[in-house]
């Protein structure tokens, strides 16, 4: 939600409601988008969908907001989406395809991005209905499921409504911190490797000789020696500040991603002998953490509200969703041709022990430890403040500190009781992604529009959606609970040795 410019344009009164807007200053009380009603709007209609309808995004000239003179350009939204979808999954993705098969792999990754590309318009169309009918200025993830639930012919469903933003908030909360979870594993699994291979480092990076790793301490140890830093991390409640951290994550990613195609694209042996398709059992762990990778819905609302112009979103979302389809595809794939059955849970795993390649490992970890704390900003705002509320002010400023502590500890500990990188990608795609990216946007379509009238092939679309994220969802969670349950000994090490 913007914050607003000029007295009297969504301030309302403490204690009323529908009341009128005050000329006086805003209150402490923070605001959210249900707290008032927003006529800046062009067009605006009290009822009904706005123009268009269903027919993709509404009218763009509805969208147009006033005074946002501080709102972001199509560039840095542009920018902003494509961080938002790049992270570890990219990373995960090469094994992702090994499970998958070659062909059926990247075919399937072409369809998931499609799909995930629909919800995510499908959330923004039903978003911008209910700013029309409520004359909103912005409504969030859980807001449209809410009001999509108030709108179903169900009468328990519209009593029940509120509890629709209550489990989107808790898929959200889940997703983020298994995020979390998975950039624990990941920053100790390749500052692991890169100290295990320090003695055998050489700046030769086109030699082909086995190196030994040396024995270090286990993995496990590193999450817990990572804990206190993270932590520290965490008490910068400063989105500014944050910003800073998170353009020179975004710097070192990029570099690292560089340096990483220009490896995969040399000496790629023949493919001819590659499975065209994997086996099906380990297909539904593809699943997961090609979810995992697309999972970037939860940013859509917030960018596009943030925008100096809003029309322009759809534009950028569908551009900027076809560069990470892209982005996606092409590493998967070369990963997968580059190092076939020897491919990692991350690709930089199977990067060579010279001084470039670990400088990589060390550039994208750094990247990924400061991301920590931007995708830990969204769980702490929805659990912490109301939490504090319930203390006086007097130590209020400790129990934020103390819920922030304990909440990067369950991350730790969730980290470590699955130490295993392409398990616990695959585990939080399966579990929390598939609902907010596939379940969810085709159930609140209908939810929206079926008062008004849809076509069986749209609803019939819908439905099928939200089975695939369902099955996918519990397939998915299943296999990668078997995996998890495997002995240990049936998981091989392949980090003990690698190729320099």
């Amino acid at each position: 939600m913007a914050d607003p410019k000029e007295p009297g344009k969504g301030d309302v009164e403490l204690g009323t409601t529908n009341a009128a807007p005050s000329t006086g200053t805003m209150s402490t009380r923070r605001l959210r988008s249900e707290d008032y009603n927003d006529y800046s709007s062009t067009d605006v209609t009290p009822e009904g969908s706005p123009p268009g309808g269903m027919n993709g995004f509404a009218h763009p000239e509805s969208y147009q907001r006033f005074g946002e003179t501080n709102g972001t350009t199509w560039y840095q939204t542009l920018i902003h989406l494509l961080k938002g979808n790049i992270g570890t999954g990219l990373l995960g993705l090469p094994l992702a395809v090994k499970n998958a098969g070659i062909l059926l792999g990247p075919l399937s990754l072409v369809v998931m991005g499609v799909v995930a590309v629909h919800c995510m318009g499908i959330l923004v169309k039903c978003a911008h209905h209910f700013c029309y009918r409520f004359q909103k200025q912005f409504v969030d993830y859980g807001g449209a499921v809410m009001y999509g639930l108030e709108s179903t012919p169900s009468a328990w469903l519209r009593t029940h409504a509120v509890w629709g933003r209550r489990v989107v908030g808790l898929f959200l909360i889940i997703t983020q911190l298994g995020f979390c979870c998975v950039y624990f594993v990941f920053l100790a699994d390749n500052l692991k490797q890169v100290i295990s291979a320090a003695n055998g480092t050489t700046n030769d990076c086109n030699s082909n000789r086995t190196v030994a790793m040396t024995p270090t301490m286990d993995s496990r140890l590193y999450m817990l020696s990572l804990l206190p830093f993270v932590v520290l991390l965490t008490f910068i409640q400063n989105l500014k500040v944050l910003s800073i951290f998170s353009m020179l994550a975004n710097v070192a990613m990029l570099g690292s991603l560089v340096v990483i195609y220009q490896y995969i694209v040399r000496d790629i042996p023949d493919p001819s002998d590659l499975p065209l398709a994997a086996a099906w059992k380990t297909y539904p762990l593809f699943f997961g953490t090609a979810i995992f990778a697309f999972e970037g819905i939860g940013v859509v609302l917030p960018l596009e509200n943030k925008m100096k112009n809003p029309r322009q979103f759809p534009v950028i979302l569908y551009v900027g969703m076809t560069i990470v389809t892209i982005l996606y595809i092409s590493l998967s794939v070369l990963g997968y041709l580059r190092f076939r059955a020897d491919i990692q849970a991350s690709i930089t795993l199977n990067l060579p022990n010279c001084w470039l390649y670990q400088a990589v490992k060390l550039l994208f970890s750094f990247g990924i430890f400061f991301t920590y704390a931007v995708q830990f900003y969204v769980p702490a705002e929805i659990v912490i403040p109301p939490l504090v509320a319930r203390v006086s002010e007097r130590w209020g400023w400790l129990v934020n500190l103390l819920l922030r502590v304990a909440l990067v500890s369950v991350t730790c500990v969730l980290a470590i009781l699955i130490p295993r990188l392409d398990i616990v990608i695959s585990l939080v795609g399966s579990v929390s992604s598939s609902a907010l990216a596939l379940i969810f946007p085709p159930l609140l379509e209908i939810a929206t529009y079926y008062a008004e009238g849809m076509h069986p092939l749209v609803i019939a679309k819908d439905i099928a959606i939200s089975l695939f994220g369902f099955v996918g969802f519990v397939v998915g969670t299943y296999e990668a609970l078997v995996e998890l349950a495997a002995p240990a000994a049936a998981v091989v090490n392949t980090t003990s040795t690698m190729v320099q």
